[in-house]
């Protein structure tokens, strides 16, 4: 802690000293037309001192502008677009007035006008930034009305099963962020908090397979960075609304910024209904000898209900520092009630026992999490230093009553479990960034430096009790043995550095380090043995690098990396799930972090006319990998839970190719292919083999403003320790109408129009059981959205920093 604080006080003279050189000035305006008096979007505007320009920008689709960090003198502003005369006007920044603002400039019509000229190409729908692939989602009308996974089924490199497990290149262990910052939600589970975002507030996607330095080193597999959709000038609004037979939601947004304050809020209510059924079949085995055989059918229909709210505020101290707060709350209920009949047969067919379960599971969940953060920007681009904090809480209760029948019908046991569970995160970072020139004979270098330093602690706690009775008429009673209490405590102290050098051959280089201590207690309270208590301290150094080189339109990049994952809250929470009696699910406090090793080698083509294709070879090696096994006991009972086995390993090959054949077709697609192996010697188990997963997305243009897009995806199962499930496909439709001059629209949105659902198999098999089981997933679903906007949707202003702990998804 000495050396954190220590790093985070030179970080802020540092900043303070930088600081006096800071250019205070600032130039804002709009532009319109001096006719209609209409906003005119995308002028060119430069400012110029004589015939030396100083500095430029491009005015935003509402005709908005701003020109920050300028010197204090005059100059001429000249504001230039195509069908307008080019105007020019005197401006003087002083010491008394460093601000300007220009409300309405008009632009007067050129002499000889063009003919009124639509603009019609489209925003690619995938883009490849270099260090990260960039998935529109906004662009994308089918995910109108749908939730987070359906929106991630259709981004590259990444897999969604038809339970809303995330995939990145074959590996579960992804970081998830929202707005470049940590969510606990995502954290607690990501497949139901997936499940419980509305699509409609989802601008883009980010993918990010080799995260640097900058990055905490949490996530194995990579970072996700869900970017919502936000309004950064004037003011703006949207309201929308979906029905549909398994989604249904509400919500809307405001966002205000004049001047030096901005403000945005956002609600949302959903419902998502989740109907599927399934047959088990398990062989228990003792010995390798059948000692019996388990069969069970599963029907389950339940409807989840739930909302979310959001609110920040930022405000210009002046033309280099802003604060920012933020907050925000989720909440809601999700049921997972079933009817589960059971039979127990000898290996001979003779029937041992019949019954039925009757289960009511409800998990009230809520999340809260306050952001605060100091920015500061210098006299030099991309100079800046951050100071952030934020503090998160997140109540996170499982309840369920099972009741059993017998052949008579007669209620033979009840069971009540309660879990009040908790997760209290504190987090402070500073990061500080600072950027060079060097100019050679040959070539002139761009070099930025990055360092910064960071603290969190989490406080993760779970309280859980079960009470049993012999039938309906016996009272509840306390089974201590199957109750506890359970603390956790963990902190991690990380410092980084990085440096980004850019040549003007195009040669890039990112290279750094990352120092993370990571200090571990836990404790049982009502258990006296030595298994009780969990205390663990471990240091990681993570190296990575890397190098590319564009020529032309062609770009060639190589990287490696390292990548930590310690087991999240859900992996840790001792609570045991017995809701099904013969098969149970829990957490593994004991885990250890698995410690991954990722290179890539990747090749893009951009063209100008809108091709992109981006393609990589990977291979992954992770040790003390982190998988769901199940073990059967002696009284035939499963128990699923995560430990770690020795090793995966993961070779890749991964295509994506976008375009537009015309101004009104936009076409993209790709695919995975991978190699999986996994191997546990400890529990002598090993299972390997390849896997694959193709997806195809496309939009038209239509006359009178409508668009219609067409999207598929087919992936072939994937591959654990212990079996493999068998693969599955998802496929839509959308057709969008806007009017209201485009400022409202209506989307009807199709999934699987042809089949009721998907069915899937999966096959598992240790010493102790081999199973078989089949499942039906209902998802041909019907949806109609409408939205309004209204306002000024605009792009101007500033970004606000954020905590972002990549270890529960980080940027």
């Amino acid at each position: 802690m000495k050396i954190f604080f220590t790093l985070l006080l030179l970080l802020v003279l540092v900043g303070n000293a930088a600081a006096q050189t800071a250019r205070p000035g600032k130039i804002t305006g709009v532009t319109a037309d001096s006719l209609t008096t209409k906003p005119v979007p995308y002028v060119t505007v430069a400012l110029k001192e004589g015939t030396k320009i100083i500095t430029g920008t491009t005015a935003d689709g509402s005709g908005i502008f701003e020109l920050p960090n300028l010197p204090l003198g005059s100059f001429t502003l000249e504001l230039t677009f195509i069908g307008y005369r080019a105007k020019k006007i005197p401006v003087n920044l002083t010491a008394d007035k460093p601000n300007l603002h220009l409300d309405q400039i008009g632009l007067s019509p050129a002499a000889k006008m063009l003919r009124a000229v639509e603009v019609t190409g489209q925003k690619a729908l995938v883009e490849d930034k270099g260090d990260r692939l960039v998935y529109n989602a906004e662009k994308d009308i089918s995910n109108a009305g749908g939730t987070a996974a359906d929106v991630l089924r259709k981004v590259p490199t990444l897999t969604v099963d038809l339970d809303g497990n995330v995939q990145m290149r074959g590996n579960s262990n992804i970081r998830v962020l929202l707005n470049g910052k940590p969510s606990a939600m995502m954290a607690r589970n990501l497949a139901d908090a997936l499940r419980q975002m509305p699509a409609n507030t989802i601008k883009s996607i980010e993918v990010i397979t080799s995260p640097g330095a900058k990055y905490d080193a949490e996530g194995s597999a990579g970072v996700i960075n869900i970017i919502t959709k936000k309004g950064l000038q004037g003011f703006s609004g949207t309201t929308n609304v979906t029905a549909g037979n398994f989604n249904r939601g509400l919500g809307t947004s405001l966002n205000y910024r004049k001047k030096k304050i901005g403000f945005s809020m956002s609600a949302n209510g959903y419902q998502y209904r989740n109907l599927w059924e399934d047959q088990v079949t398990r062989t228990n085995l003792r010995d390798g000898v059948p000692v019996n055989i388990l069969t069970q059918r599963n029907h389950a229909d339940n409807t989840g209900t739930g909302g979310y709210g959001e609110m920040s505020l930022d405000y210009d101290i002046d033309s280099t520092s802003r604060v920012n707060f933020s907050a925000n709350v989720w909440g809601g209920h999700y049921p997972n009630n079933r009817t589960q009949n059971t039979w127990l047969r000898s290996p001979t067919g003779i029937e041992l026992a019949a019954f039925r379960n009757e289960s009511r599971f409800y998990n009230p969940f809520g999340n809260g999490q306050l952001d605060i953060g100091y920015t500061k920007t210098f006299k030099k681009p991309e100079q800046e230093l951050a100071i952030l904090g934020q503090f998160s809480r997140m109540p996170d209760n499982y309840f369920y009553d099972t009741d059993t029948y017998g052949d008579d019908d007669v209620m033979t046991f009840r069971q009540h479990n309660s879990n009040y569970s908790r997760n209290k995160e504190y987090t402070v970072q500073t990061d500080y960034t600072h950027p060079f020139k060097i100019t050679g004979r040959r070539d002139t270098t761009s070099l930025k430096l990055e360092i910064g330093v960071k603290a969190i602690r989490r406080d993760i706690g779970s309280e859980y009790a079960v009470e049993e009775a012999a039938g309906s008429d016996a009272p509840l009673l306390l089974n201590p043995t199957l109750s506890n209490e359970f603390d956790y405590f963990q902190r991690v102290y990380s410092g980084y550095t990085s440096v980004r050098l850019e040549t003007k051959k195009k040669w890039r280089l990112n290279l750094g380090a990352r120092l993370e201590q990571t200090d571990i207690n836990g404790r049982f309270l009502n258990i006296t043995t030595d298994e009780s208590k969990i205390k663990d301290a471990y240091t990681n150094l993570i190296p990575s690098i890397t190098l590319s080189k564009t020529f032309g339109t062609h770009t060639l990049k190589t990287s490696y990396t390292q990548r930590i994952q310690r087991p999240l809250v859900w992996y840790l929470n001792p609570w045991v799930n017995r809701t099904d009696t013969l098969n149970q699910s829990t957490g593994n406090p004991y885990l250890n972090p698995e410690l991954n090793h990722a290179t890539e080698l990747a090749y893009s083509l951009s063209t100008k006319k809108n091709l992109s294709v981006n393609t990589s070879v990977y291979w992954n090696y992770t040790d003390n990998a982190i998988e769901y096994l199940g073990t059967v006991n002696e009284e035939g009972v499963s128990v699923f839970k995560p430990q770690n086995i020795a090793q995966r390993q993961l070779y890749g090959l991964n295509l994506n190719v976008s375009g537009q054949p015309n101004k009104n077709w936009n076409l993209s697609g790709g695919g995975n292919l991978r190699y999986v192996d996994l191997r546990s010697p400890a529990l002598n188990q090993g299972n390997n083999g390849w896997v694959w997963n193709l997806n195809l997305n496309t939009t038209y243009k239509l006359p009178k403003n409508y668009s219609v897009q067409v999207n598929g995806n087919f992936n072939s199962g994937w591959i654990s320790l212990q079996g493999e499930n068998s693969g599955f496909y998802w496929y839509g439709a959308a057709l969008k109408k806007e009017f209201w001059d485009k400022k409202a629209s209506l989307n009807l949105g199709l999934n699987n129009p042809f089949t009721r659902g998907v069915r899937q198999t999966r096959t598992q098999s240790a010493p102790t059981f081999e199973s078989h089981s089949r499942s039906m997933f209902v998802n041909r679903s019907l949806r109609l959205t409408f939205e309004w906007r209204f306002g000024q949707m605009t792009a101007g202003g500033k970004q606000s920093k954020k905590i972002s702990n990549d270890d529960k998804g980080g940027r």
